[in-house]
């Protein structure tokens, strides 16, 4: 076994640390009906992350099980309901809102890094990051917003946008949040602009 998989756990164990922030496949296959194939199943048969990182973050972060699916692929399964601005969203024909990506574990932070919060243009808040953390893509951020809330009620980003690592087709960096009960809203920002109550997305990088 190699040292970068040696000490990786279960999903059934790292249910167990994580509690209500986990988000494994069978919450996957009963919230968004998907159907994981083989490879799926097999990418995700062991977490990525160790069981000590897992206790460090079991308040603070939701583990996820990412399968192949669009932003536009969920909000399908789940009904527009969810998501904010109706039809007609502007996401609707971007690249990034199509893409299926691949099967995979994600670690999200459940709230934007909130050191002087939404006063940084976007490379000043890249300064907020520390070594083990990444931007999510957005669609791993609506995918754990969503899944997260179906699963168990919890609103994530409800007073707050989420930058991601994702731009549109101006180049603008994409952002999620603002989840309250006219759903979950997706916009853009140009970098150079501080929005209020607007922060960088984080998620712990493979240890």
């Amino acid at each position: 076994m190699s040292s970068r998989r040696r000490g990786r756990i279960s999903p059934k164990r790292a249910r167990e640390i994580m509690g209500q922030n986990f988000f494994g496949i069978e919450e996957a296959i009963w919230h968004f009906g998907v159907k994981p194939t083989r490879a799926g199943l097999s990418t995700l048969a062991e977490t990525s992350f160790r069981e000590v990182i897992l206790r460090e973050c079991g308040n603070t972060h939701v583990l996820v099980a990412i399968l192949p699916l669009s932003i536009l692929g969920i909000r399908r399964r789940v009904g527009r309901k969810l998501f904010h601005n109706h039809p007609g969203a502007w996401y609707d024909s971007e690249s990034f809102a199509k893409v299926k990506g691949e099967a995979c574990w994600q670690l999200v932070r459940k709230t934007p890094i909130d050191k002087n919060f939404g006063s940084k243009t976007r490379d000043e808040e890249q300064a907020l990051l520390g070594e083990d953390e990444g931007v999510p893509s957005a669609r791993v951020l609506v995918y754990t917003t969503i899944g997260h809330y179906l699963a168990t009620g919890e609103r994530l980003f409800e007073r707050a946008y989420a930058r991601s690592s994702d731009v549109d087709s101006d180049g603008d960096h994409v952002v999620v949040g603002f989840f309250n009960s006219v759903g979950l809203d997706i916009d853009r920002y140009w970098d150079s602009v501080r929005v209020d109550n607007t922060g960088p997305a984080s998620a712990l990088k493979l240890d």
